[in-house]
């Protein structure tokens, strides 16, 4: 039975399962029947972070452009530009054995692509989940389910593993960004062009 967290929630991944190493994260959503005259795309993120909260260089971002961290503890599994159907909408692969010692959280994100433009925000999006699910069994976890919290935010922090001791954690963090991928990369520290 997966833990069901609430905003602000921590739980340990590995403490109950000892040897475990390959999760995957499973994120989703779903978009609400509000008519912007466009389709949505929404973009899941994973930011390897040092103790800082900053990534250490470019390709501690791992997106739809940067799929696998040159580690291979990271590895995005492909862009879904509808959000159509149920379960998960993209996933992203943790080999938490191979994640580098210099970093300390995996951020997990969401944004919306060309929000802006078509003038698009979370709070046309419904049902946004991230879970957690050993990649060996298929056992879920852990799931956190956003709730209907967001207005005008066009990008959000889902939650984060982090290491705590030998252990490692996850936080439900549920929280939006305004300004879309530029601010998640101001955040962390990432140069954008």
């Amino acid at each position: 039975m997966p833990v069901c967290l609430q905003k602000g929630q921590k739980v340990s991944l590995t403490k109950d399962n000892p040897g475990l190493t390959k999760v995957v994260v499973g994120i989703g959503w779903d978009i609400n029947q509000y008519d912007t005259g466009t389709s949505f795309d929404l973009d899941s993120s994973a930011f390897l972070l040092t103790g800082a909260g900053k990534v250490s260089c470019a390709e501690d971002f791992v997106f739809y452009g940067n799929l696998k961290h040159p580690s291979g503890a990271v590895e995005h599994l492909g862009d879904n530009r509808t959000g159509a159907g149920a379960g998960d909408d993209e996933q992203i692969k943790i080999d938490l054995s191979k994640v580098p010692a210099n970093i300390e959280k995996i951020a997990f994100t969401v944004t919306i692509y060309d929000a802006e433009t078509r003038n698009q925000n979370f709070g046309q999006v419904g049902n946004a989940f991230v879970r957690i699910y050993n990649e060996a069994t298929g056992e879920e976890m852990m799931r956190y389910d956003l709730g209907e919290d967001f207005s005008i935010e066009t990008a959000a922090v889902f939650g984060e593993l982090y290491k705590h001791g030998s252990e490692w954690k996850f936080n439900a963090i549920g929280s939006g960004f305004y300004g879309g991928l530029a601010a998640l990369c101001a955040n962390y520290g990432v140069e954008t062009e």
